[in-house]
């Protein structure tokens, strides 16, 4: 038996796909390189069995086909002859593995003489030119031009002390004779003893046993290869001699430096060929250590970034390896002398965290010391490697990184090396063109240098000339393209001269890289070379033309039988050859039909794929090969067999030990196919022993011991195909054996379905079959059958049925025009099982779409547009290649013409469009096949726009507790309103009070506003919304009280002071500057805060604003003043965007406090995205915060009052994608203008001062009191108090309480109004007169002032309550 198994793989490129093959075929000779198309014949394995050929399995660029086998339980078919060889053979010989490459024949045995043929078929179509044939019968009888199959490299470097070898090998029919030239010139072998030409071959072989130098004959050597039908050419073979030139000598006087300044130590190696490999070493042979600090440059210098003390502690000696004499030379050491601050060499401070602080070397920033300069560049040529190095000097050392300007470094090939001083890129192209910069730094500065890099490129083949084997009167053509940086020159000869001083030929036609052959004949046959070349190299290529006229000819033994088991696939094969190429066609028991197309596919080589094998695809198949000389034809039979299933599998048992166990497995086999049944054990073969009974279908096993415990596998093989079973036989001790193994063993998850099965194959319905797994003790309850398709979403398994688990077949209903593959999952009461293996792809064919896409709308992202998005359709609802959609549109009621556009993706942008217009839309699906149903009309909305002002706005006061608001929807809408926003402020005069504001809904059209005091007056303003914002407001005052009075100004040097009736309290208004900013202010009020809360708040004005002046305190001698403080306005920072088309973030909202910040935003990114929020304050200090998705609001905490910061918001996984920045400041801090008065120490001092005044007193009244003499108790004032008093009655007053007294900077309510107590007594008594005045709103402003006494001092504030004197009174 002989086994015959040809793979085609990719190949090393300098030995050209498909060589190996001919290299075998040729006895060694290596043909030209052809190309390997993987599209061609890739696999032929077959079996060679008495005159019998079985054919295993197809190239691997054919489309697979439906196994039909358990797939877990069955190997492929080369896996069944692997097994079928190890019992007829002790040792196979094995092919290469997955790491093999290039085109392998591996065989068992010897085969026949037409198996040398037989995998030409697959050489001729990997190939892109004719390979004759290494039958000899047919090269005894064909000519073939000269080819050159092997030589030396272009730039040939030889050792001194050997002889000179320079290779040239050709082939051809007749074999080629050779001569050479030296410089140009012909090079004459006879005439020097020294040189030789190997035997049938061109190789030279220059010896020097008998005397003289190798330098002699350098030079630029060319092999010629001739025989009668052309010449063929090697390229120019440059020959020089390898040198090692000794180190000259010299002596090094001792390097003195500074410690921390940086040094280079030169190596300057003798130029050598090749050049020597550098290394520094100190000159007792120990290697130097290098780092970021101390490295090697690519010239080999030793480079210190900052010399240390350490480093005096050896020598530095330069050593140069040279690789053809295998030697090593030394340069003289440098010897370091380093002048430092700290002369102790202390080795702890190696590990010091500030190492140079430490030694007291002053640190400073980088510096260059290779390459010089900020800027250089460097040029590379295309596949070489670049190499880029900076080395930088600094203290401390500094750290080297890589950068390319525009763009990345391309990761794949690049790589660091010297510690990151050195930049490597492998096989450059001319992508990796550009700006380089490297960037050292450290923590004193950093510094860059920028290096430009141009790619050039020698010569390289786009399209090299190939063999041309043609026939006579054939056309044909040679193509040379090539290309370079420079663009490089075509040059063409023929047969090694000049094509320009060659005879003419009118056949020939030169049209610049191709050479054009028409009605070829038998006298055209030559040698063609092109050869291509610029500044930087050549390529040289030889090319022959030959004319062959032969007619087909079969090349495989006649009758040949294959054998396939069902529903596999199968090739079959039937090499031919012929010049012209014949044409091969195949025919079925002699009908007069092609073979070609449905269920069978014929490739360029002619061999036969049938895809799924069948019963009726037995019988005879024909292959007929023709040509203009001639036809030929062979017949192949096939035979379609049964496979071989175990139909009865063995089943898992627990086993006394002692006892007697059989294991069933009753297969069902093909009867033409010899059967057998083996059995292992854990998988190994299993001995058959005297207490073990194999039979033909069951394995027993007596008196079960515990050894006998393990996995049992049962094989049934043919030598086709085989099946496998395996259960588990689990051994008891002598305890007693549950009755029920279920509920003995552990229950688990269903084993995977195996052996998925495609039959009854229907244009929309194919029938799947499975074999379920073990159930592993509990019972499996469904079947869910998986799809996959490869167009739309490949990889991604959808649900396509479920079925109960009584069943192991379904019918599968499927969709037009998707490669399904399907799988099948188990369940049971633990869970699901793992999917299955994939079955084999199956393909429907297509038809018109049966449905249009869903969810079709029309929205407008900007008012000049509407953006018409759609949910694409799936892979099942496509029916066809190509799917497109057919978008409509027109503007509504106006029946003009519908707009259509053609849309491969979700969505169409419609632009130029009105504000908010209605729009019928209908979107259609279309593929190849044709379109789909009318779809339905769906209306849409072109883009909106901010709205028109709220029309007929009325303000009306129907009395002086409520104002009453009414309007008009706007008249222009400009979209869907959302709602309408109100904002109003209170003012009195010169006063005004914090604005409100109110939202309401789209519908609502009437307010009502409580007013807080019946003086002041409103100013409303009133805006409607659309989703895109807030449009023109419309602006109105509620109307003038008829007693309203022209407000008059306070005087600069003295604020206005509001007086109330007796028992009612006193306070300073606020300055008409913090009103003012007061007004400015917009906070942040709830929606639910009303009017009249609004105004009975009294906000606290800054005593740091500089509009702030100085107020005049006033108290009222029986009443207590409570002043109510409002928190720390905070002001809202937002910037209004609208939504943008791309991914964007967009309408930043900041809500700033005095120590914190609320910060909030829209985007258009999926769900799961962060964030990042960067602020930074006036200090030019930035921070940021990572914000989890979702996370929004998110608060900026220990921020500073009164600071003002820029913030702005981006992708954390793309920071250029970022919002507009936004600007806000903190407010300023709390102060608490009112402290508590009675912890201040002035008044504590004043009290005592007062108290220690009154107990002088009250000693001098008792004094004058026991001395009999009169005094007063009190005079009396001007003005008598009333009598409704009731204080003044009992003789007793009332001190107003201290803590309670209105402070420097109150302010009064919003109104400035302080309500009037019940009193008889006219204010005009309380006054010198009748000066003072009232306000507009009825409280008095005027100056207040009293009669005093003498004892009273005269002043501003009254003191009736604090004198002492009047103390005293009161104690008398």
């Amino acid at each position: 038996m002989v086994k015959i198994c040809l793979e085609c793989q990719s190949e090393p490129e300098e030995r050209g796909p498909g060589s190996a093959l001919r290299e075998l075929l040729t006895d060694g000779e290596t043909a030209s390189t052809d190309t390997c198309s993987g599209a061609r014949l890739t696999d032929f394995c077959a079996v060679w069995d008495a005159g019998v050929l079985l054919v295993s399995a197809a190239g691997k660029g054919a489309p697979s086909g439906v196994t039909g086998r358990r797939l877990n339980e069955s190997e492929t078919l080369n896996s069944v002859r692997e097994a079928q060889f190890q019992q007829l053979e002790a040792a196979r010989p094995r092919g290469p593995g997955r790491g093999a490459r290039g085109l392998v024949l591996r065989m068992a045995g010897q085969p026949p003489p037409w198996a040398y043929t037989a995998v030409l078929l697959c050489a001729l179509s990997l190939g892109g030119a004719i390979e004759i044939p290494m039958d000899p019968s047919i090269q005894n009888e064909l000519s073939q031009p000269p080819t050159i199959t092997k030589q030396s490299v272009k730039d040939h470097i030889v050792d001194p002390r050997d002889n000179i070898l320079i290779e040239c090998e050709a082939k051809g029919n007749p074999a080629p004779s050779f001569h050479w030239t030296r410089n140009s010139k012909f090079f004459n072998i006879a005439k020097d003893p020294r040189v030789s030409m190997r035997r049938r071959s061109g190789t030279l072989v220059i010896d020097f046993r008998s005397g003289g130098r190798p330098e002699e004959y350098e030079g630029e050597y060319q092999c010629f290869a001739r025989n009668k039908f052309g010449t063929a050419l090697s390229n120019r073979i440059r020959l020089q001699v390898s040198k090692s030139p000794l180190w000259p000598k010299e002596n090094l006087d001792p390097v003195v430096v500074q410690e921390g300044a940086p040094l280079t130590l030169q190596c300057n190696p003798p130029p050598g060929l090749p050049s020597p490999v550098i290394f520094w070493m100190s000159s007792s042979m120990e290697p130097i250590s290098q780092d970021k600090r101390v490295s090697q440059g690519h010239n080999g210098d030793l480079y210190f970034s900052n010399v240390m003390l350490q480093d005096m502690q050896t020598d530095y000696s330069c050593n140069a390896r040279f690789h053809f004499t295998h030697t090593i030379q030394q340069k003289n050491p440098f010897t370091l002398k380093v002048l430092t601050n700290h002369p102790y060499n202390d080795s702890s401070l190696r590990n010091h965290p500030d190492m140079y602080s430490a030694r007291g070397v002053a640190e400073r920033t980088p510096s260059f010391m290779y390459p010089q300069g900020t800027a250089s560049s460097q040029m590379v040529l295309r596949g070489m490697d670049l190499l880029l190095e900076c080395i930088a000097s600094g203290v401390p050392t500094p750290d080297i990184a890589w950068y390319k300007k525009g763009g990345d470094l391309p990761s794949d090939k690049a790589k660091f090396e010297n510690f990151n001083k050195a930049l490597r890129i492998t096989n450059v192209s001319e992508e990796d063109s550009g700006e380089y910069f490297c960037l050292a730094s450290n923590k004193m500065g950093s510094i860059r240098h920028t290096i430009s890099v141009r790619v050039k490129a020698a010569p390289y083949w786009l399209d090299e000339p190939k063999n041309l084997i043609l026939a006579p009167g054939e056309d044909g053509r040679l193509v040379c393209r090539a290309n370079g940086n420079p663009k490089p020159t075509v040059q063409w000869m023929v047969n090694g001269e000049p094509l320009q001083s060659a005879p003419p030929n009118p056949n020939r036609e030169v049209a610049g890289d191709t050479i054009i052959f028409r009605d070829t004949q038998i006298s055209s046959r030559a040698v063609y070379q092109c050869n291509t070349s610029n500044e930087h190299g050549y390529l040289l290529a030889n090319a022959f033309v030959s004319v062959l006229d032969v007619p087909p000819r079969m090349l495989s033994p006649r009758n040949q039988l294959i054998r396939v088991i069902l529903y596999n696939r199968t090739r079959l094969d039937c090499p031919f050859f012929g010049s012209p190429i014949p044409t091969l066609r195949w025919f079925k028991n002699g009908q007069g039909s092609n073979l070609d197309g449905g269920n069978y596919h014929v490739y360029e080589n002619g061999s036969l794929e049938i895809k799924m094998i069948r019963k009726e695809d037995q019988g005879i198949y024909t292959c007929v090969a023709t040509n203009i000389l001639g036809k030929a034809e062979n017949q192949v039979r096939l035979e379609v067999k049964d496979p071989t299933r175990i139909y009865r599998m063995p089943e898992d048992q627990i086993a006394k030990r002692g006892t007697t166990v059989q294991l069933e497995c009753r297969v069902k086999h093909d009867p033409s196919l010899k059967l057998t049944v083996s059995w292992l054990k854990d998988d190994e073969p299993l001995y058959i022993s005297n207490r073990m009974k194999k039979e033909e279908d069951s394995l027993t096993i007596f008196g079960v011991a515990e050894r006998d415990q393990g996995s049992y596998t049962c094989v049934a093989s043919t030598e086709l195909d085989q099946d496998l079973a395996k259960a588990y036989l689990t051994v008891l001790a002598d305890q007693a054996t549950p009755t029920n193994r279920l509920a003995a063993l552990p229950k688990g998850r269903p084993d995977r379905p195996r052996d998925l099965e495609l039959t009854d194959l229907a244009e929309r319905s194919v029938r799947l079959t499975w074999i379920p797994g073990d159930d592993n003790n509990s019972p499996i309850t469904d079947y869910v059958v998986q799809f996959e398709e490869d167009q739309f979403q490949p990889g991604v398994w959808h649900d396509h049925s479920k079925f109960p688990g009584s069943v192991n077949s379904a019918v599968l209903r499927l969709s037009p025009y998707v490669n399904y593959q399907f799988r099948v999952i188990a369940i049971n009461e633990v869970g699901s099982s793992h999917p299955s293996l994939p079955s084999e792809r199956y393909r429907t064919s297509g038809a018109p779409p049966e449905s249009n896409p869903s969810d079709v709308k029309g929205e407008g992202t900007r008012k000049n547009n509407m953006e018409i998005t759609w949910t694409p359709m799936n892979a099942t609802s496509a029916f066809g290649p190509n799917l497109r959609y057919i978008v409509k549109w027109r503007r509504r009621e106006t029946r003009e013409t519908w707009n259509n556009v053609t849309v491969w993706g979700s969505r169409y942008v419609v632009g130029q469009t009105p504000v908010y217009v209605p729009y019928e839309i209908r979107v259609q699906a279309e593929n190849d096949f044709g379109k789909g149903p009318e779809p339905d009309t769906i209306i849409g909305y072109s883009g909106e726009d901010l709205p028109s002002a709220p029309r007929r706005f009325r303000v009306r006061q129907p009395n002086l507790e409520t104002i009453n608001l009414e309007w008009d929807h706007p008249e222009h809408p400009n979209g869907i309103l959302i709602g309408y926003t109100l904002k109003y402020v209170a003012f009195n005069g010169t006063k005004v009070g914090k604005q409100i504001v109110e939202n309401f809904s789209p519908n609502q059209t009437k307010f009502m506003v409580q007013r807080a005091d019946p003086v002041s007056r409103y100013r409303f303003s009133l805006s409607a919304r659309t989703q895109v914002g807030s449009g023109e407001a419309v602006t109105e005052e509620s109307p003038a009280p008829p007693n309203e009075a022209t407000p008059t100004a306070a005087p600069p040097t003295s604020p206005p002071t509001t007086v109330g009736a007796p028992g009612t309290a006193s306070s300073t208004d606020a300055t008409a500057a913090a009103a003012a900013t007061e007004a400015t202010t917009v906070p942040t009020v709830p929606p639910t805060t009303t009017a009249t809360t609004e105004a009975t708040t009294v906000p606290t004005v800054p005593p740091v604003a500089p509009t702030t002046t100085a107020t005049t305190e006033a108290t009222a001698s029986t009443a207590t003043t409570t002043t109510t403080e409002s928190p720390a306005t905070t002001s809202r920072t937002e910037i209004q965007e609208s939504a943008p088309d791309e991914q964007s973030i967009w309408n930043v909202t900041v809500l700033p406090n005095s120590k914190w910040a609320n910060i909030s935003w829209k985007h258009n990114f999926g769900p799961g995205t962060d964030f990042v929020v960067e602020y930074t304050d006036s200090n030019h200090t930035k921070k940021t915060v990572p914000v989890k998705a979702q996370a929004q609001p998110v608060q900026l905490t220990d921020l500073y009052p009164g600071m003002t910061y820029t913030l702005r918001v981006y992708s954390r996984d793309n920071e250029a994608i970022s919002s507009a920045a936004v600007t806000f400041m903190t407010s300023a801090a709390y102060t608490n203008n009112q402290a508590d008065i009675a912890t201040q120490g002035w008044f504590i001092g004043l009290m005592c001062a007062i108290a220690l005044l009154v107990l002088i007193l009250l000693i001098v009244c008792f004094i004058k009191r026991s001395r009999g003499g009169k005094y007063p108790v009190r005079e009396k004032k001007d003005v008598p108090l009333g009598p409704e008093d009731p204080k003044e009655e009992d003789g007793s007053f009332d001190y107003s309480d201290e803590d309670n007294k209105p402070l420097q900077g109150s302010q009064t309510s919003l109104d400035g109004t302080i309500k009037q107590q019940e009193s008889d007594d006219s204010l005009v008594d309380y006054g010198e007169g009748g000066e003072g005045q009232f306000n507009e709103d009825g409280s008095f402003i005027g100056q207040y002032t009293v009669k005093k006494d003498k004892e009273e001092t005269e002043g501003n504030e009254s003191s009736e309550a604090t004198s002492p004197v009047n103390a005293i009174y009161s104690l008398a």
